[in-house]
Order: structure tokens, then C-alpha cells, then sequence
């Protein structure tokens, strides 16, 4: 009888924040979204004022969010850009008020460098950036300047045309040769290599078919050496394999409640395959599934 092949064991790593060591490996971390947006595709407008905004927040960690990711600025497909002085507008006085507040760091989702020196004097300690730090040219100088962690994210051109006909030749290689590329660059900025998360970006510039591959294959970026975040929570592919099986009748509702159990189901798929971060919508779900999964992970 042939041996059953070593199983696949998760690194750990102290992720090193501005305020504090993240430790990542154990149990999954799980990163609350906050969008104070008008437009994003789940739940746009729906914590668009400040007091909406702060309960939210504070639903978020009561319900078991390891990091509360604070973004002003949509990132759905086919979304436009917003000024540096609107998304000022609507991050920061949130920051403002819960920094010193949490026992959880902030992280600030922005590809604008001005957004992210504000949101770190803020009191935020991580920044979330979908371009890998490549948008804005003075984003890895205030990452490096300030301490903060960062988030490098794989993404196919912009949210405004990354899912018009996203293709690759090699899925995993391309975005692996990428997101290698993106810690060199970030360590060459002068961010220390144990400040990094890597996300493969899934939902960005990709079709159901490549999220799906990315998830099952996530364990294949784990040679780059630093954590690995996955944000599955209520993309358009959940909703598109849902629908493709008569169990969701559009691709509108991304709040659904089957959506959400799709949700689950993609978030403990990546934590078997190696993510060390989720980042999610709906935290006390997303925890109740990452204690099982941990456990199964860990047994």
C-alpha cells in the first residue's frame, strides 16, 4: 500500500504592526470589512454615515474581527475612481473615532498615498492596497516611512476593466511571478519583509473558473514566505455558481442568505488551503466557520 503523501503544514508568522504584533498560523484572523461607501457591490450606502459607520465597527469586532478594514472607495467591477478629498471625507473621521478605542488594528483600504498617510495618523496601523503599492508611486515611501503593514494585492488592469475578459496563460504562475515581484519591490522600498501579506486577489480580473483555481490551489504561494489573505466573501463567482444551480434567481442580491452560506463554504475551502487571513463581510459567520475549519486544519 503507497504512503499517504506528508500533509501540507501551515507556516506561522508575526505580522509586525504599527501598534502591535499580529500573530498568524494558529487560527485563522479574520479581517471585517467596512465599506463607507455609497457603491460597493454588497452593502454600499449601507454604512455611509458616520454613526452607521461606528456601530458597524463596533458590530464588527463584537462579532469576532481580528482587523477592521476601513475603505472609502468602491472597488466593485466597472467602478470609477473617487477624489482624494471624498475619500478623506469619509475614512477618516471613522478612524478618527475608533483609533484608541479597538484592541484590534485598522487597516486602510486605499491605493492613494495621501489617503494612507492621513488614515496612519490617524490611528490606523495597515494598509490594504488592491495595487499592490504600484498606483500611486509615494504609497511604498509612507508604507515604509510609517511602519505600517501592508496588503499586496494581485489585480488584472483597474476595477474598471479588470473582468472585461479576464485571461491568463498560466493562472497561478503569472500571479505568482507578480505577487513575488511585489515583495521584492516592497522590501526594496524599505518595507521589512515580515510587514507583508500577500492576497492572489481573487474576484479580481478573474473568472469563476480562476477564483475557483486559486482557492483550491492557494497553498501554491506559501514558498514566497510571507501570510496569505484570501477574500472570497460574497463575490460574483459565488453568486454565479449559485445561480447556474437554481439556488439564486439573480446576481444582484450579494447580501442572500445563500450567498452568505456560499461564503462559508469559500472561506473554509481557502483556510485548508493555506490562507492565513480572510477578509469578510459577515465576521460572526465567517469566525464560526474558521473555528471548525482550524480545527479540522490542526487536528
Amino acid at each position: 500500500m503507497p504512503m499517504n503523501p506528508k500533509p501540507y503544514k501551515l507556516k506561522s508568522y508575526n505580522l509586525e504592526t504599527k501598534n502591535g504584533v499580529l500573530a498568524l498560523g494558529g487560527s485563522t484572523c479574520i479581517m471585517g470589512i467596512l465599506n463607507v461607501t455609497p457603491d460597493s457591490f454588497s452593502d454600499g450606502g449601507r454604512y455611509f454615515s458616520l454613526d452607521a459607520a461606528l456601530e458597524r465597527a463596533r458590530q464588527l469586532i463584537t462579532d469576532g474581527a481580528d482587523i477592521l478594514d476601513i475603505g472609502g472607495e468602491s472597488s466593485r467591477p466597472f467602478s470609477e475612481p473617487v477624489s482624494e478629498a471624498e475619500e478623506l471625507r469619509r475614512v477618516i473621521p471613522v478612524i478618527e473615532k475608533l483609533a484608541g478605542n479597538l484592541d484590534v488594528p485598522i487597516s486602510i483600504d486605499t491605493t492613494k498615498a495621501s489617503v494612507a498617510k492621513r488614515a496612519l495618523e490617524a490611528g490606523a496601523a495597515m494598509i490594504n492596497d488592491i495595487s499592490s503599492l504600484r498606483f500611486d508611486p509615494d504609497m511604498r515611501g509612507v508604507a515604509a516611512d510609517t511602519g505600517a503593514a501592508v496588503v499586496l494585492m494581485h489585480m488584472l488592469g483597474s476595477p474598471k476593466d479588470m473582468q472585461v475578459d479576464p485571461s491568463y496563460d498560466d493562472l497561478v504562475g503569472e500571479i505568482h511571478q507578480f505577487l513575488e515581484r511585489a515583495v521584492l519591490d516592497a522590501e526594496k522600498a524599505g518595507i521589512s519583509r515580515g510587514k507583508i501579506i500577500i492576497d492572489p486577489g481573487i474576484g479580481f480580473g478573474k473568472t469563476v473558473w480562476h477564483n475557483l483555481e486559486l482557492i483550491r490551489r492557494l497553498g501554491w504561494f506559501s514558498d514566497l514566505d510571507v501570510p496569505i489573505l484570501a477574500g472570497p466573501s460574497r463575490k460574483a463567482f459565488i453568486r454565479k455558481l449559485l445561480i447556474a444551480k437554481n439556488q439564486l434567481e439573480n446576481e444582484a442580491d450579494a447580501s442572500h442568505d445563500m450567498v452568505e452560506t456560499g461564503t462559508v463554504a469559500a472561506v473554509c475551502a481557502a483556510i485548508l488551503n493555506g490562507a492565513h487571513l480572510v477578509r469578510v463581510h459577515d465576521v460572526a459567520r465567517a469566525r464560526a466557520a474558521a473555528t471548525v475549519a482550524d480545527a479540522v486544519k490542526n487536528a
